[in-house]
């Protein structure tokens, strides 16, 4: 049985760590203060409530504690359960939908419900958002996407983002939801796959830093074995663990997507796992994250890892 002052004592070591969680954040938080972080949400948090609004939760929280957050999201397992519904066939090659008309049509209608739904959490926690597609104002302009010289109709590969837009709803203080559907050069929409808008938009905005949260909880040295996470790598370092094999299959496009933008000159690219609840925060605001950072080869590393040991 616990007295009245030992439980006294645990919570006041409750708050004590609360507050020394705090502390640690305030350098990240004075580090990226006004800097613009772009945040891909995909995957498999975006079909639980309760995930949901605690992803947007954090983003809001990091909006309110300084940084200049857009958030770019996907749809995917929402767009083939609306297919399914519909009882409409769908054709993959090399693993890609193909997007005839119908379903680009029916991808749309999702995206768009998808993105009202998180402008609406987003007010809800009194943080003014806008929901904006790429047709909009010609944000994401496309051309057609092929795969290995393949046509699989309507996917679009970003040829140039009208940044301007993004940049001014910053500075008016919105948080920008973006809807990755672009115009071609002749006004026709095209679907984006969510990864390849939000690494164009964040280098066309030059953003600090750019956050994929995946259903993964980062890059693996064995892909069978969660706990050889790698914390941190370079691209030298990631391009080396692709030519080894060990960064393979369907991580191979999201690597190469982290290291164009780090190129493209994104500060930190960071994969995490959308499912842990405050993935994003702890990644970015303690001295030990949860997922796996990506960075250029001049950057100084945060800690040691497998890859530095």
């Amino acid at each position: 049985m616990i007295m009245k002052g030992q439980q006294q004592q645990l919570d006041m070591d409750k708050w004590i760590e609360k507050g020394d969680v705090l502390i640690e954040a305030l350098p990240y938080i004075q580090r990226f203060n006004r800097k613009i972080i772009v945040v891909k949400y995909g995957g498999s948090a975006m079909l639980d409530e309760n995930f949901m609004k605690s992803v947007i939760q954090d983003i809001t929280l990091l909006k309110l504690v300084g940084f200049k957050p857009i958030i770019v999201h996907g749809g995917g397992k929402a767009i083939s359960h609306h297919i399914d519904r519909l009882g409409m066939e769908t054709q993959f090659i090399n693993g890609l939908r193909v997007t005839d008309e119908d379903t680009l049509e029916a991808a749309e209608m999702v995206l768009n419900s998808v993105n009202k739904k998180l402008v609406q959490i987003v007010e809800q926690l009194g943080v003014r958002a806008i929901g904006i597609s790429g047709k909009d104002g010609r944000l994401l302009t496309v051309k057609k996407k092929l795969s290995e010289g393949q046509d699989i109709g309507y996917v679009g590969e970003v040829t140039h983002v009208n940044e301007d837009i993004l940049l001014e709803l910053l500075e008016d203080d919105f948080l920008p939801i973006v809807c990755p559907i672009g115009l071609d050069e002749d006004y026709h929409g095209y679907n984006i796959n969510a990864d390849d808008a939000a690494s164009a938009i964040a280098e066309a905005v030059k953003a600090e830093k750019l956050a994929f949260l995946t259903d993964t909880e980062g890059v693996y040295m064995d892909k069978d074995d969660s706990s050889t996470v790698i914390s941190e790598m370079t691209v030298s370092e990631a391009e080396k663990l692709i030519e080894d094999g060990i960064i393979a299959g369907g991580m191979l496009p999201k690597i190469k997507n982290c290291m164009d933008a780090i190129k493209n000159g994104v500060s930190r690219v960071h994969i995490l796992d959308g499912r842990i609840p405050h993935s994003i925060l702890l990644e970015i605001f303690t001295n030990k994250g949860v997922g796996t950072a990506i960075l250029d080869d001049e950057q100084e590393k945060f800690y040691t890892d497998l890859l530095n040991k």
